[in-house]
């Protein structure tokens, strides 16, 4: 193997490296400050993807899976939003309303929605205020994300119960086993 190839590949794998450890670091730290459950979820008004704005106590007398989730358009996201989206009927059937969460713009949540058929509310926080109140937060340092954090609220704006450590690929199934 060459000088120069050898060079490549040890630039990947530390860069591979950096990266593991910045997201295992602000993972780690993104639910420091998360409401715990039995207690009242905080109140908020974010945009949604049509550009309205939606309150959180709007939904009281509902069940309410509040997900935070980091970009639009993802790997991980886009899978989750999907089980969501397939799971809807289910939910609604149960009284509930899912409502999604993002550092992303409603511009950008009215995009992903058209793109992957989504029928729920996806909701921005831009200036990650509502993301850090609920401690769902990932600060990369010039770059904040919402984290992949779910918090399940009763028809009292209660959290009952809080999914701190997310699979996106099974976490819509999670709260049929509650």
């Amino acid at each position: 193997m060459s000088d120069s190839r050898l060079a490549k590949g040890r630039f990947v794998v530390t860069l591979v490296l950096v990266g593991l450890f910045a997201v295992s670091y602000a993972t780690l730290h993104a639910g420091d400050k998360a409401p715990a459950a039995g207690t009242s979820a905080p109140d908020f008004t974010l945009n949604s993807q049509e550009g309205t704005p939606v309150s959180l106590h709007e939904y009281r007398g509902k069940w309410v899976v509040l997900y935070f989730y980091p970009k639009d358009f993802t790997s991980g996201c886009t899978t989750e939003a999907h089980n969501f989206q397939r799971d809807l009927t289910q939910y609604q059937a149960k009284g509930a309303v899912i409502i999604g969460v993002s550092a992303d713009t409603s511009d950008s949540h009215q995009k992903f929605c058209a793109k992957e058929g989504l029928n729920f509310k996806l909701l921005s926080d831009s200036d990650h205020k509502v993301s850090e109140e609920y401690g769902s937060i990932m600060n990369f340092g010039v770059k904040k994300l919402s984290a992949r954090h779910t918090f399940l609220i009763n028809p009292d704006g209660v959290i009952v119960k809080e999914y701190m450590d997310v699979d996106p690929s099974k976490h819509s199934e999670e709260y049929w086993q509650r």
